[in-house]
């Protein structure tokens, strides 16, 4: 298992931690491929009941693409980039076992849209979410994809056109979040989540989350292609990559 992964185990829930806490969760390709590893070694053991995802540290759930490996893509690998992070998402949606978000600070972008795509989601007051990538030359498609599952078409054009993120409360009104507690009661309420959603009648609740997944992966592979286009054409102008080494350059950042 990738060190960029850790798991520690909540009796029969499996807690999935993101373990880059000084690139605030970041998603890199190797924390990509780990997550969904992880995902699938989960959901074919036996002793494991379902699985929480959170991220390592109190500042970030996850935010977003590591933006120092975005920097330096080329045309000819945003295919394969962007497949990597969104086979996180359907990983998750083919997990058969509960999948629980433990929102424990910032969840942006592709952060966001793992917790859009997990069962139900648990985060406290102070917690921001959202998707910031049009403010990176990145098109907010995918993102939108998810997020036209839980909000209405309006909303959905204002989160996705202004990349501005949701404070805790208004992500809470919006029904994207399922349990608000304290800090520090995060994971623990989602293991709590998950082990009554695993408690429940396994023929209903396999069917029920079978259907959810079918109407969920309905549009997936559009989005994508649509979103590997749209990445594209930004990167062959060379929009994301002015803008994104503008942001690093603007907070001191050097390499990775």
């Amino acid at each position: 298992m990738s060190d960029v992964v850790e798991i520690e185990r909540a009796g029969d829930i499996a807690v999935l931690r993101f373990n880059r806490p000084d690139n605030l969760n970041a998603i890199s390709i190797a924390l990509a491929k780990g997550i969904a590893a992880t995902l699938i070694e989960l959901d074919s053991d036996d002793t494991v009941k379902g699985i929480v995802l959170t991220g390592a540290g109190e500042r970030a759930f996850c935010a977003g693409v590591d933006l120092f490996e975005a920097r330096g893509m080329q045309v000819a690998d945003i295919e394969n980039w962007f497949g990597t992070a969104c086979n996180i998402y359907k990983q998750i949606l083919l997990t058969n076992k509960p999948v629980i978000a433990a929102i424990n600070g910032i969840a942006a972008g592709g952060g966001f849209q793992i917790a859009m795509v997990s069962d139900l989601r648990v985060a406290h007051p102070g917690a921001r979410m959202g998707q910031p990538e049009i403010n990176a030359a990145i098109p907010s498609i995918m993102g939108s994809y998810w997020m036209s599952l839980h909000l209405g078409w309006s909303k959905n054009q204002e989160l996705s056109m202004t990349g501005r993120l949701m404070e805790a409360d208004e992500a809470d009104r919006l029904g994207l979040i399922n349990y608000m507690v304290d800090q520090d009661q995060v994971v623990a309420k989602a293991c709590e989540v998950a082990e009554t959603l695993a408690g429940k009648p396994a023929v209903a609740w396999a069917r029920t989350k079978a259907r959810f997944r079918e109407i969920a992966l309905a549009g997936f592979d559009e989005a994508f292609r649509a979103g590997v286009l749209g990445q594209q054409e930004s990167y062959a102008k060379g929009e994301a990559q002015a803008i994104i080494e503008a942001f690093l350059a603007s907070r001191g950042a050097g390499k990775s």
